[in-house]
């Protein structure tokens, strides 16, 4: 887990940590194309949303502000946005973040320190609540959590998921919820890095490389939600746990 964390051990394997404008640019459309991974698992979530997005407007013209007005779709729309606030303090952060993803050693710590999240997350976060029991403090923890999880090797969903068993979510909602919180999260995040992509077009020679690398990410997401659905279902998160600590450990000894 945790897509930057992953990016930024490959780029020192192979030696591309330095070549910003190509790949920072390919980094970039490997996020968006997991937006598309995700936007196709939790399409029969999301869609209903927009409609949902028009009837809240109106609501608040209305005046109508407590939550006990709105139904369940609208309500999410709110503990989303809520849980994307915290966010806007990583505008001023980022860069001395993404200075990090520079060494790979310390993503390798971050990565063994993502592990021991996603355990202690089955370990200390019990409950079964849902969409109906969430409350607004509820979003700004998650919120926070995804915060955290700007730093290269924490996953953003392994944070947040974490977040949201600590708070007494069930497992498939808490999943649910933290990846259908990624969407603004990567929106957000591509919205400000455009102008430094308008100054590095992707070369035409480099179109289908680039094509298939976005086509592997949506696939290898769909894949990896999907499996990450069912263990939440089935069982815990102790062998992406496992995982974290393992690729970690690697990056530590020998990045």
């Amino acid at each position: 887990m945790s897509s930057s964390g992953h990016l930024a051990i490959a780029h020192g394997i192979f030696g591309t940590a330095n070549l910003d404008a190509d790949y920072f640019t390919f980094d970039i459309l490997l996020h968006l194309a997991t937006l598309v991974a995700v936007l196709i698992v939790y399409h029969k979530d999301i869609f209903p949303l927009i409609p949902a997005f028009f009837r809240l407007i109106g609501k608040v013209f209305r005046g109508k502000f407590r939550l006990s007005e709105y139904d369940d779709r609208e309500k999410m729309l709110v503990y989303l946005i809520l849980a994307t606030l915290p966010l806007v303090a990583a505008v001023f952060l980022n860069d001395k973040v993404e200075a990090l993803g520079q060494y790979v050693k310390v993503v390798g710590g971050i990565l063994i320190l993502n592990g021991v999240v996603l355990f202690l997350s089955d370990r200390i976060g019990k409950g079964d609540r849902e969409l109906s029991d969430m409350k607004p403090g509820n979003a700004l923890t998650v919120g926070l959590c995804q915060l955290c999880a700007i730093l290269p090797g924490l996953s953003r969903s392994g944070s947040t998921i974490t977040g949201g068993r600590l708070c007494g979510f069930s497992r498939e909602f808490a999943v649910k919820f933290s990846f259908i919180l990624s969407i603004p999260a990567i929106l957000g995040a591509n919205i400000f890095k455009i102008p430094d992509l308008m100054e590095n077009p992707i070369p035409a020679a480099d179109l289908p490389a680039y094509g298939l690398g976005m086509l592997a990410a949506a696939v290898t997401g769909i894949l990896a939600m999907k499996l990450l659905a069912y263990v939440s279902k089935k069982s815990n998160f102790r062998v992406f746990s496992l995982y974290c600590v393992a690729v970690g450990l690697l990056a530590v000894l020998f990045g």
